[in-house]
């Protein structure tokens, strides 16, 4: 079974991978940071979570 990404790759003739793996990767990278984000608010200290 072909990967998405290669699927994707040749649909789009003109341009190539590039501008895909380019969104893919950028879509990664702000997933993560809002994932970092919402997991580390957890172990903020407040001083109100008595």
């Amino acid at each position: 079974m072909p990967h998405t990404a290669v699927l994707i790759a040749a649909a789009s003739q003109e341009q190539g991978p590039g501008a895909t793996l380019r969104i893919a990767l950028l879509v990664s990278i702000l997933g993560a940071v809002l994932l970092a984000w919402f997991l580390l608010r957890g172990y903020r200290n407040d001083d109100n979570n008595d």
